[in-house]
């Protein structure tokens, strides 16, 4: 198809044709980006927690009793979960994936170094390893006597006295790209932490749009302060009962204080993602609909096109240009006009990315969003102006002659 004829059609129409091409650019600018924040989104809910989802219930407890003593109080709650029928795992922890409440310590492996780098610290009773499942890559579980109080009551203090910690493969790799991070040191604070185990993943309660959310730390710290997390480990086919019988077990045992978040793992992890879901559902209605006004704008036009050239197509045809060189013509035209909107709109979503980037902590926008954006804006141009172009292909050379 010879470009000449056709660069001279649309030169007769720039400024439609100039709308039409910003529109395009604009359409591929906002769908490449929510098109990969919805990939970016799919992929952070489908991320492994790292913990023994299906198989764990918790309850959150705040002690009322001021001049109570937070450790003996949780030692004797665990003692009485411990021994409801089912559970065969029990701990107080302070935090959870999911549960939002995320305390982050900048971690680097030479003392008052500057960095940028945090890590959730997630610290809770002995056996916090086995009862949330967590998967032990290298190195082993706490000892009893390394286990000190979090001192929570002074800004967490017990950080600072710490003697071991356990950290998660994608942090082990961070800090110690192809080595084995066992016995080696890290600061989270004044104190150098030696790292005694890896686990293979555990999330951080608040989830971020980076790669940093499987960069996480234990500590052997035992939550001192009234608030506190009991996580119990038992079958899947149990967890209703059991999630029951704990609340009744630790009220039995003191009832001045406050239970909440009785749940199941499953069920905070489905209420933690579940904004997700819903921010899906818009970006997907969103890009339907501008996908579905550019479609609508390229047929209208086409079609406008093909009524005010029925006298040009039935010459065409007179002289023997056949249907399909009718189709030909307008699918070319509409090739050119939509690949003028997807050059700019390349760029475009580049940019937009990059204020996404700055202002949500978005990350960069791959490559490879952008030939397969074109792509599609081109299949859908065509199937766009495919009716009216088979309409025009249609119109018989003596009918098309005498319409004028």
């Amino acid at each position: 198809m010879p470009l000449r004829p056709l660069l001279a059609s649309l030169t007769r129409h720039k400024l439609t044709v100039l709308l039409l091409t910003l529109q395009v650019g604009l359409t591929c600018a906002i769908v490449c980006n929510v098109v990969f924040m919805i990939v970016n989104r799919t992929a952070q809910m489908r991320q492994p927690s790292g913990v023994a989802e299906d198989e764990l219930v918790m309850i959150d407890s705040i002690g009322l009793d001021e001049g109570e003593n937070p450790l003996a109080r949780h030692a004797a709650d665990l003692a009485a979960l411990r021994n409801i029928p089912g559970v065969t795992a029990v701990a107080a922890v302070d935090a959870l994936p999911f549960n939002g409440n995320d305390w982050s310590n900048g971690i680097a492996t030479t003392p008052n170094a500057d960095t940028d780098l945090t890590a959730t610290a997630y610290n809770g009773t002995p056996g916090e390893l086995g009862t949330l499942g967590l998967h032990l890559l290298e190195g082993r579980d706490f000892l009893p006597d390394e286990y000190l109080p979090m001192d929570s009551a002074h800004d967490w203090a017990g950080i600072n006295h710490v003697p071991v910690t356990i950290i998660t493969r994608a942090l082990a790799e961070r800090l110690f790209s192809g080595q084995s991070a066992l016995g080696k040191l890290i600061y989270p604070g004044d104190n150098p932490v030696r790292i005694v185990g890896v686990v293979d993943h555990l999330l951080r309660p608040h989830l971020r749009e980076t790669a940093s959310n499987d960069y996480s730390t234990l500590f052997p710290m035992l939550p001192d302060s009234n608030d506190v997390t009991y996580v119990l480990r038992t079958a899947p086919q149990e967890r209703e009962r059991v999630l029951k019988q704990m609340a009744e077990v630790l009220n039995q045992l003191d009832g001045n204080r406050i239970l909440r978040q009785a749940q199941t793992f499953s069920q905070l992890r489905t209420d933690f993602f579940r904004r997700n879901r819903t921010m899906i559902g818009l970006l997907l209605a969103a890009a339907a609909g501008l996908l579905f006004v550019t479609a609508l704008g390229i047929a209208g036009l086409a079609s406008f096109w093909v009524q005010q050239r029925r006298r040009s197509i039935g010459i065409r045809r007179a002289i023997g240009a056949t249907r399909n060189d009718i189709l030909c013509y307008f699918q070319a035209e509409n090739f050119l006009i939509v690949g003028g909107g997807i050059v700019p709109g390349m760029l475009l979503a580049y940019a937009l990315n990059l204020w996404l980037m700055t202002h949500y902590e978005l990350p960069r926008l791959p490559f490879l969003y952008l030939p397969i954006g074109a792509v599609l804006l081109w299949l859908l141009g065509q199937g766009a102006v495919l009716g009216p172009a088979l309409h025009a292909a249609a119109v018989p050379p003596v009918m098309a002659t005498r319409a004028d």
